[in-house]
Parts: C-alpha cells; structure tokens; sequence
C-alpha cells in the first residue's frame, strides 16, 4: 500500500490551487502527478479538508469469514479438539462457506485464539485451541 502525501506538501499544493493556478500547474510546479492535485482539490470541494483519507478496511470487516466469526468461536468453544478440516466442513454444512484451512486459522488467531499442544499427549488429539491470555 502506498504512503500518503505529507500534510505540509498537500497545503503547499493547494494553495497553490487556491491563489489562482490551475489544478496542473500545481502538480507540475509541486513535481507530482496531475491527477493528485486534482484529487486534492475535488477533496477539498467535497469533504472540505485536504487530509488523506483513512488507508485500508475497517477492523473486523475483511474477507468472507468476518460474518461468521461467532460461529467458529462457538465450534472451538464446544469441541477444542476438532481439526481445521473438520471445522471448515461444518461451516459448510451449515453456511455454505468454502474457505481454505489457513484462513479459518487467522480468522480464530485474530478472535484471540491459539493452538496449544498439550504435554503428554501424543496423536491427533494432541492439542487444541485455546483463548489468549489478555
């Protein structure tokens, strides 16, 4: 993802813009793109500010898991034990959501979940998943 201008340069530019230049003139004497000195203006018309907007999505609301989290936090907290495989057949059987392995272990890692081997066990049953001390 890339960096936003510097708050300093982005005033430089528009009031540049705002003295009178045309919105090029600007980017050209300012030595970026014609179209980011565009942008900031078209900001300032609308949002009345020419600071950078908000990079990224909201916590939370990334990929198609975020809508059941509750229900795996539900599944690990009835059957620990039950392997990722396993996991991501009942969120199938019972949403109709087909998701890799790896993402349900993100989307409980990021539930505050890890998977903790237990000593003295040994075979498939070896561990389970377990709420991170906060």
């Amino acid at each position: 993802m890339g960096k936003f201008y510097s708050m300093d340069l982005r005033e430089r530019i528009f009031g540049h813009i705002a003295a009178g230049h045309s919105c090029r003139a600007a980017a050209r004497v300012f030595g970026v793109s014609a179209s980011t000195a565009i942008r900031l203006a078209a900001d300032h018309r609308d949002r009345g500010e020419i600071a950078p907007k908000r990079q990224g999505r909201a916590p939370g609301t990334a990929g198609k898991l975020a809508p059941h989290r509750a229900f795996l936090i539900e599944i690990v907290r009835a059957e620990p034990d039950i392997t990722l495989k396993e996991r991501a057949g009942a969120l199938e059987q019972t949403h109709g959501v087909s998701v890799q392995l790896s993402s349900i272990y993100r989307a409980l890692v990021r539930a505050g979940f890890s998977y903790e081997k237990r000593s003295g066990c040994t075979g498939a049953y070896a561990g389970g998943y377990q709420e991170c001390p906060t």
